[in-house]
């Protein structure tokens, strides 16, 4: 059992969606794979603060149950993922990282979450973040610290920083974060997956504070480029909750990612204006 766990742990978003959808792999397949492996590897980490495993298993079983019936499903169906724990979920507690909210239950979804489930995405629960997503490290009060899946002596990075150890540990295949100042990208680099901060608007936001603002994006995190925009694709497009929301399909990024990038520049800023970069960063890439 723990071969084939670690085996289901490893593959790609893609992957796994793909041989749901061949009915090679069930859904609770993926789904209780994911589970046993939060349940031996979550303690070392703290990644994953809240856990419904008997709700995502139901979840699971009535996708197995769609597809049996030949029903059209989401480019996410049977995936699991755990919410970051600033994103409302309905039923499930979100605390926003603060004793404020500890024991808050929302009653309905974010938008975006609405887009996972649409899309067919399974909550497994929620990952942490610093109180309010305020802040490049992951601690709180409620949780206590995520530690780096690599040195538990050295910093995750945040404020996402509990989804992108959960990727780095083969906790989840996708994750959602959030992202002002480097929330989805600060914690990627720390854990070796990827973070990508969309266009705002890109993924629209609600319910939000202030609905015009372009500071705060909500964004895909995965273990690779190709699962990030496999994620895009299901939670980008516009919705007449966000004013500032970009009126284009999230089918875009479902297209190939092959082309010819001859002649392609890219900007890259080595010193950062001064700030102290570890030479492992700034140096030449080895294989």
């Amino acid at each position: 059992m723990a071969a084939v766990t670690a085996d289901v742990c490893r593959q790609t978003a893609r992957e796994l969606a793909r041989r749901i959808r061949s009915k090679e792999l069930s859904a609770r397949d993926v789904v209780s794979a994911h589970l046993a492996h939060i349940d031996r590897v979550n303690p070392k980490v703290n990644a994953i603060v809240t856990l419904v495993a008997d709700q995502a298993i139901e979840q699971a079983r009535q996708a197995d149950e769609a597809l049996a019936h030949g029903a059209a499903v989401g480019p996410l169906h049977g995936l699991p993922i755990a919410c970051k724990d600033l994103q409302p979920t309905t039923g499930i507690r979100t605390t926003f990282g603060s004793p404020l909210f500890k024991d808050f239950v929302p009653e309905e979804d974010s938008l975006l979450v609405e887009r996972l489930k649409l899309a067919g995405a399974i909550i497994v629960g929620k990952t942490n973040t610093p109180e309010f997503g305020a802040g490049s490290q992951t601690f709180n009060a409620v949780f206590g610290a995520t530690l780096n899946p690599y040195d538990p002596s050295k910093t995750c990075g945040g404020s996402s920083g509990g989804a992108a150890v959960a990727l780095a540990c083969g906790m989840l295949p996708i994750a959602d974060g959030s992202d002002m100042g480097g929330s989805l990208r600060n914690p990627a680099s720390f854990c070796g997956i990827v973070g990508m901060r969309p266009s705002p608007g890109r993924v629209p936001s609600w319910p939000v504070a202030a609905a015009w603002s372009t500071l705060s994006v909500d964004g895909p995190m995965a273990r690779s480029v190709a699962d990030v925009a496999l994620m895009l694709s299901a939670i980008a497009g516009p919705d007449a909750r966000s004013p500032i929301s970009i009126d284009e399909p999230g089918s875009l990024f479902a297209q190939s990612l092959a082309r010819d990038l001859k002649g392609t520049r890219v900007a890259w800023w080595k010193n950062l204006g001064g700030v102290p970069v570890d030479a492992v960063i700034t140096g030449p890439c080895l294989d």
